[in-house]
């Protein structure tokens, strides 16, 4: 039986034998929308608890609108063209939108890479569109602080304009338990600052702060929060198929808007399970998301409620950029100086965050149920001795490894990734 992984931009082909009882994972078949300009049309037609778009655009002078940035395979060329033309048959000119790619603390978007982004030539010939950069301080304004004393900075650009719009991908999220709406906000165009307190152990470590939770999940109360500080917000929620094809989208205020999205993909992105495997192979969704290894720990932590204590999970992730951050890579290596208990212990210690130690924070819950195994192409030798889980270049001897020790043949094979999210239900 062979079963493509997501892995880079073309797949990663895995051959398992046949007499193996491989239960593949993956979301129930979802409606396509194969008429993406009119849907996105039919969705400005039936606002979620707001005015039309048009309305809610007249008499305003300046507009910004937030996209997300290259981690997420948004249909940008789908919605920004609908989105600026409605906004420019309500009065708006051209040079007074801008299109503000939410960051957070990734890296900016530049050059073929920003084409890529946008997707559509006519939006960027004709509207200004910037990268956020989360350590300029003179780029962000204070709004106060939250109920859990959160300081929060947001970016100008976005506070300042008269009409603001988010856009988005709706997925599941391993600590805000969704990706989309107020996430474009907080993380995405916060200051360091707010980011590195928001990231706190004391939030991630809360049991709620998980995939596919919203009830009680700190993170997400602060992101409404800092979305009702900031006052009118508006939203266009997409999701996507295992194709990357448009299967909803909808538009309105955006937190009812957003748990409307959230409704739709939940009957898909979750699959319940009824027992753990000893071996589970997984992805970390393919390019763009699997570019580097802070990204892919996102698939670890997806599956590893279905993984049994002390089984193997395989992970294909290509890596094509590396590591990630310099940030990122110093806290790997402080992970692997302090060890796990320690290097835990030091977050607990602390009320913000270091940029980026939350995606090794997260690498720990993973690294608590089981064995981790890469199979990747991207990173080099001393990136794989920083990664704290084992790298494996057979990919098919290793997986067969792993079913001989267990004396049991029956594997869990993930080939989307964290984009489905197995639970266990017995």
């Amino acid at each position: 039986m062979q079963i493509l992984m997501n892995y880079g931009k073309t797949g990663l082909p895995i051959d398992f034998p046949d007499d193996w009882d491989i239960t593949v994972i993956k979301k129930k078949p979802m409606p396509v929308l194969f008429d993406p300009e009119d849907a996105m049309n039919k969705a400005l037609s039936n606002p979620v608890n707001s005015g039309y778009l048009g309305a809610e655009a007249i008499g305003c002078h300046t507009a910004c609108i937030l996209i997300c940035d290259i981690t997420r395979p948004v249909p940008n060329s789908d919605v920004l063209p609908v989105v600026i033309r409605e906004l420019l048959s309500a009065g708006l000119k051209f040079e007074n939108i801008t299109i503000l790619i939410a960051t957070g603390l990734h890296r900016p978007n530049e050059g073929d890479e920003l084409r890529e982004l946008v997707g559509d030539k006519w939006v960027l010939d004709n509207v200004r569109v910037l990268n956020h950069y989360a350590r300029n301080d003179e780029d962000h304004k204070s709004l106060g602080t939250t109920k859990r004393g959160i300081p929060v900075k947001i970016d100008r650009r976005f506070v300042d304009a008269d009409l603001r719009i988010v856009t988005g991908l709706v997925e599941p999220h391993f600590m805000a338990g969704y990706s989309g709406g107020r996430k474009l906000i907080l993380p995405g165009i916060a200051h360091a600052e707010t980011i590195m307190r928001f990231h706190s152990a004391g939030m991630l470590e809360d049991p709620n702060a998980a995939n596919c939770v919203l009830n009680g999940n700190p993170l997400h109360e602060e992101q409404l929060q800092v979305a009702e500080m900031l006052g009118d917000v508006l939203a266009v929620n997409v999701v996507i198929d295992d194709r990357r094809r448009l299967s909803f989208v909808n538009y309105g205020e955006i937190k009812a808007s957003h748990l409307e999205a959230v409704k739709h993909l939940d009957k898909y992105a979750q699959v319940p399970i009824d027992r753990k495997f000893n071996t589970v192979v997984t992805s970390a969704a393919g390019y763009p998301l699997d570019k580097t290894y802070y990204q892919t720990i996102k698939g670890m932590v997806a599956a590893m409620d279905i993984l049994v204590p002390g089984g193997d999970m395989f992970i294909v992730s290509e890596c094509s950029e590396g590591m990630g951050s310099p940030e990122f890579v110093e806290a790997q290596t402080r992970l692997s100086a302090l060890g796990a208990e320690e290097f835990l212990k030091s977050l607990l210690s602390k009320s913000s965050a270091s940029i980026d130690e939350w995606q090794t924070e997260m690498l720990l819950k993973a690294l608590k149920n089981g064995n981790i195994h890469i199979h990747t192409t991207g990173l080099s030798k001393s990136d794989l001795a920083l990664t704290g889980i084992a790298n494996v270049d057979s990919l098919d001897a290793a997986i067969k490894a792993s079913v001989e020790r267990s004396a049991d043949k029956s594997i869990a094979v993930i080939p989307e990734g964290p984009y489905v999210i197995p639970t266990h239900t017995a």
